[in-house]
Parts: structure tokens; C-alpha cells; sequence
């Protein structure tokens, strides 16, 4: 068969909603952007555990630093899901590392804020999981099946991370007046960001009309961050926090809030790399990276020997 033909039963099992599996012909644009979207959702993973990992020591009882090491490891896991999935497109592990500490690949621009309190890790857990999971359950019918796959299991441990970080924030905004201010201040630092996270208006977003058209997406940008403002503004108001935004109000005829303009000039500075840790958190990234490969270096090696007692 030639590419047109090829191209055409793609298409039919697109229309037909049916999962597009790695044996599967795809178009080579299909592929580049599964491997880009896919990379920047697991680096996104593994980066996000660097903020959160630095409370873990610090957590403020031993309940809350147990559910922390645990949210940490879930994301560790995350990140190797999507890897995984990444790989059966045809890139290596090593080819995915390597994009992101060069920059060649982007991660979330939220994990170049610095987390600076206790409340933060609320923030990051209501905000910013409760972000990843809006976008993340409209993944969960993506048309590649093994990302598919891995957003079904992904989304059932981000809800448990959203819940702890919403729990946080609602002891901490009923708390003493120390605490509420301190929760209203992670809030009004981390709205914004969490905004961003759905990227740019799909005005503006090059990407959006095939990954669209192919399933990849079943939402667009700004259908998906319409959808997380509807949901936390009724959050905060029942927690008696107030959402940083003068002009958020509910608009009746559209059924939704509306609310201000985003500071989209932030947004491409996070993304150029110049937000407050994109290089600290990449060069955490490197070091990490270098003092464990005795580890995996190990890993192998035991897998070799066993493999050769198997045979």
C-alpha cells in the first residue's frame, strides 16, 4: 500500500474513535507531536517533584509529610509512564533526558515558581494538580492508545493529590489569622501560573488545529482552562479565599465566570527560560541525573546477570 492509502485507514480509525497502537501506520507529524506532547507531559512529572520534594523534610507533622513522600513518588512514577509511552513512538529514554537538560524539550512553565511556604504545597496541590487533572481526564480519550492508557491510571492518583492539597488550604484558611493570610498568599502567587499551565490562547497556539483534528486533544486551551476557573472559583468561595482577579464574575447568559487577562509576557519568559528557577530546577535535574547513573548502571547489570542464569 502506498501513503495515501496508509493515510486514509488512519483516518478512518481516527473518525471511527478508534486507538491508533504503536504496530499502527502514522502520519510522521502524528508521531512528532505525540513524542513532543508526551515528553513535555512526563518532564513536567519529574520536574514538579523538585518543589514538593523540598518540603518533605519540612512538612508540619508526620501525617502530612507521609502523604507528601507519597504524592512525590506518584509523580516519579508519572514521569516514567510517560516515558514509557513515549518510547513505543520510537525515541529512547536517553534522547528524552538529554531534550530536556539541553532545552530542546519544554516542561510546564508552573515548576519555575519557587515554592516558599507551607501553604504552597496546598497551593500546588489544588491548583496546579487540579489543573493537570482538567486537562488530564480529557486525555484519557486521546486516540494513542498507550497514552490513553497511561492517563487512566494517571488520573486516579492526581485527584488524590488534589484533594490533599485543597485539604491543606481549607485547615489552613480556617486556621489563625497567620495561617489564613498565608494560604490567600499562596493563592493569589500561584492563580496566575496555574492559569498558564493550559498554554496560550488557541488564537495562538500553532499546535491546536491537528492535535485537535487527530484526537490527540479533545479540548482546546481555552475550553480546558474555562472548565478549572469554573470549578476553583466555587472551591475558594467555599473556603472563604478569595480568587486574585477583580474582574472574575459569574456571567449568567454565558454560563461561565469571566474573568481578567492573563500577563501573557510572563508566559513567554517562563517559557524562554527566563522565569524565577527554570535554571535551578534544570541543573537539580543534572546533578540528580549524573550521581545516580552508578545506580542504573547497577540495575542493568543485575538484569543482564539474571537474564543469563535464566537462559
Amino acid at each position: 500500500m502506498n501513503d495515501q492509502i496508509y493515510l486514509e485507514h488512519f483516518e478512518k480509525l481516527i473518525g471511527a474513535d478508534k486507538k491508533i497502537e504503536p504496530r499502527d501506520w502514522m502520519p510522521e507529524d502524528y508521531r512528532k507531536h505525540l513524542i513532543r506532547q508526551i515528553s513535555q507531559h512526563g518532564h513536567s512529572e519529574i520536574i514538579g517533584m523538585q518543589p514538593e520534594g523540598n518540603w518533605i523534610t519540612r512538612a508540619p507533622s508526620l501525617r502530612a509529610k507521609l502523604i507528601l513522600l507519597a504524592k512525590v513518588q506518584d509523580e516519579g512514577g508519572h514521569g516514567l509512564y510517560l516515558y514509557s509511552a513515549a518510547e513505543t513512538l520510537g525515541i529512547s529514554r536517553e534522547e528524552l533526558i538529554d531534550q530536556l537538560e539541553t532545552g530542546k524539550a519544554k516542561y510546564s512553565t508552573i515548576f519555575n515558581y519557587p515554592a516558599v511556604t507551607w501553604a504552597d504545597m496546598g497551593a500546588i496541590g489544588w491548583l496546579v494538580d487540579g489543573a493537570a487533572i482538567v486537562n488530564q481526564i480529557s486525555l484519557q480519550r486521546t486516540s494513542y492508545g498507550p497514552y490513553s492508557r497511561a492517563m487512566i491510571r494517571i488520573c486516579k492518583e492526581e485527584s488524590f493529590h488534589q484533594r490533599q492539597g485543597y485539604e491543606i488550604m481549607t485547615h489552613m484558611a480556617r486556621g489563625t489569622a497567620e495561617q489564613r493570610e498565608m494560604a490567600q498568599d499562596a493563592l493569589n502567587r500561584w492563580w496566575w501560573p496555574s492559569l498558564m499551565m493550559f498554554g496560550p490562547h488557541d488564537t495562538n497556539s500553532p499546535n491546536t488545529g491537528k492535535a485537535i483534528r487527530w484526537k490527540i486533544k479533545r479540548d482546546s486551551n481555552d475550553e480546558l482552562r474555562q472548565s478549572f476557573i469554573d470549578k476553583t472559583a466555587k472551591q475558594a468561595d467555599v473556603i472563604g479565599l478569595k480568587i486574585p482577579d477583580p474582574k472574575l464574575k459569574w456571567n449568567e447568559a454565558r454560563g461561565h465566570y469571566d474573568f481578567g487577562e492573563i500577563d501573557w509576557a510572563e508566559f513567554d519568559r517562563v517559557v524562554k527560560g527566563n522565569g524565577p528557577c527554570n535554571k535551578q530546577r534544570i541543573a537539580h535535574h543534572v546533578k540528580a541525573h549524573r550521581e545516580g547513573a552508578w545506580v542504573r548502571e547497577a540495575a542493568t547489570a543485575y538484569a543482564a546477570k539474571r537474564a543469563k542464569k535464566a537462559a
